[in-house]
């Protein structure tokens, strides 16, 4: 396995993980800013507040996009497994 083969393993693995945790991250990002808002217009200052909404969001958006996020995480695994044999030359 030479350097090129590695860093190709490795860009491949970060591109599907920064893809596959876009939608809940940015979701969070802006469910986040939003509660942000509405706490300085209403100077309401509870901890609770700023949580709740955002692991209710984030776990809905999981569990719709779970099917997907499996799908292209698979896809990954498959193609380092069938690999396997080129990578150990």
């Amino acid at each position: 396995m030479n350097i090129d083969a590695a860093t190709s393993i490795l860009n491949n693995a970060i591109q599907v993980i920064l893809f596959a945790s876009m939608p809940s991250v940015g979701l969070g990002l802006i469910v986040g800013l939003m509660v942000a808002v509405f706490q300085a217009v209403t100077q309401i200052q509870e901890q609770t507040l700023t949580f709740v909404p955002k692991m209710v969001v984030v776990l809905l958006v999981i569990g719709a996009t779970f099917p997907w996020m499996f799908r292209i995480i698979m896809e990954l695994t498959i193609n380092l497994w069938n690999n396997i044999p080129l990578y150990s030359q």
